[in-house]
Formats: C-alpha cells, structure tokens, sequence
C-alpha cells in the first residue's frame, strides 16, 4: 500500500473545516495525547489501532458515539496524528475499508501548533 492513494490536506484546509460540517477530521493520537496538546476543531478522536473497527460501525451507532454522521464512501474524511505517520496508515485503512476520497493532514498536530502559535 503506497501513499498514492491519498492526498495531503494543507493548514488552511483544515482551517477552514469548522466551515465544512460535511468533511470528518480523524485525530488518531492516543487519548493520552489529546489531554497534553488539546485538539484541533472539529476532528473527532478514534486511536490508530481502533479505526478500523470504527469505521466500521453501523451510521447509527457511529452517530450516537462521536455525534458525528458516519462517513459514506464518497465523503471527504481527513485523517492526523502528530505527525503525519499514524495518519497516513489510517488513511490506508480507510482506503482498503472502500473510502474514496481519503486525506493525510501531513504535518498534523505540530504544522498545526506552529501555525496557530501555540
């Protein structure tokens, strides 16, 4: 699996996203990680070792748990990390699960904090 399947989204799409109910932005980090930094608005947390399982779920159940609507195949879905590894293998994931329109924030959690100084 190459990262050819995917594309990288940049700071000012993910910027933009409180502007964009209908794109999912997937924080795959670790609980843990999310208590020490904060999150990024909008995203939603499903650890790197549960999102296979997630996406999986029903829309109803994936729904009540994340308060979110379930990603259908074609719905834009954004995947970060800290970096961008994690990320990437999350946007595989999604990918083999049938989704088709998969993104990689490729700098994460720190091209965000640099660019909102914090």
């Amino acid at each position: 699996m190459g990262n050819d399947q995917f594309t990288i989204a940049e700071y000012e799409e993910i910027k933009d996203l409180p502007n964009h109910p209908e794109k999912l932005l997937i924080d795959v980090r670790e609980p843990s990680e999310l208590i020490e930094t904060g999150k990024i608005p909008t995203s939603i947390n499903v650890p790197l070792s549960t999102v296979e399982q997630e996406l999986k779920l029903s829309d109803e159940e994936f729904l009540a748990k994340y308060s979110r609507n379930k990603p259908q195949s074609d719905d834009e879905v954004i995947f970060h990390c800290k970096m961008g590894g994690r990320a990437g293998k999350a946007a595989d994931i999604a990918i083999s699960l049938g989704f088709k329109n998969v993104k990689n924030y490729k700098g994460s959690w720190t091209d965000w904090a640099k660019n909102e100084n914090l």
